[in-house]
């Protein structure tokens, strides 16, 4: 089902925007098993400095190609937040370290050096359902390749499911979905990527641990222009 949704998505996505542009760049993960389950374990965390709106945010994941063990990609990602008094919006702008491992026994590996800006905007339409939308722009050096943009869509979804809208105790739903747009297609040497990039659709159950910590555990499906993937994601959120 999360295939589907994420195909259907995706291939909207493609059709409208991209109006079939093409891949000219070679395949990077042409030899990767697409049915082999994933695993992503990630810890996320934010805290206020004062009360001036002003913070810092940040998270640690470890991809794997399997469920541990074949790195995907170890990512490192912090940054400064504000939020405007009595804005329902946190702005933030940040660094990420990222090193992508290749499928299967290779130790080959490439860094990637990234700058982001992003607004997220919080909305409650009902009291059983949260909203966010997040609106990410990136800056990015990747080994071998030349300067490169991308932009980030995510509309994420959590919906209690004991009547607890949270801290410790509280069960519910998180949902997500991302779309990532390519907004620079040269890459160096030739070689050009689609506007499409690739599109996530998640879902986890989350439980409370306390009024600063909570946990998830759920599947996350990829699409991208070289490969379909699903993967577990368990990760630990916190807030100070």
């Amino acid at each position: 089902m999360m295939r589907a949704i994420s195909k259907g998505w995706s291939g909207f996505a493609a059709a409208l925007i991209l109006a079939g542009g093409s891949m000219t760049a070679p395949r990077a993960y042409a030899q990767v098993d697409e049915d082999q389950l994933g695993a992503w374990y990630m810890a996320f965390w934010g805290a206020s400095i004062g009360d001036n709106g002003w913070g810092v945010q940040g998270d640690f994941q470890n991809r794997n190609w399997d469920t541990g063990g074949d790195l995907e990609q170890w990512l490192l990602r912090s940054g400064v937040t504000y939020r405007p008094e009595g804005s329902n919006t946190l702005y933030t702008f940040g660094y990420a370290n990222i090193r992508t491992g290749a499928f299967g026994d290779s130790d080959a590996s490439f860094r990637e050096d990234r700058v982001y800006q992003e607004a997220l905007i919080s909305q409650k339409p009902a009291p059983w359902l949260s909203l966010r939308h997040r609106f990410r722009f990136e800056q990015r050096w990747v080994d071998g390749q030349d300067f490169r943009t991308r932009v980030r869509y995510a509309l994420f979804a959590d919906i209690p499911l004991n009547g607890r809208t949270g801290g410790k105790g509280a069960v519910y739903l998180a949902l997500y979905n991302e779309l990532f747009l390519n907004s620079t297609r040269d890459i160096g040497d030739g070689r050009r990527v689609d506007v499409y990039d690739r599109n996530r659709t998640y879902a986890a159950l989350g439980y409370g641990l306390s009024d600063r910590y909570k946990t998830q555990f759920g599947y996350m499906y990829q699409h991208s222009e070289g490969v379909e993937k699903g993967q577990l994601q368990l990760s630990l959120h916190a807030s100070f």
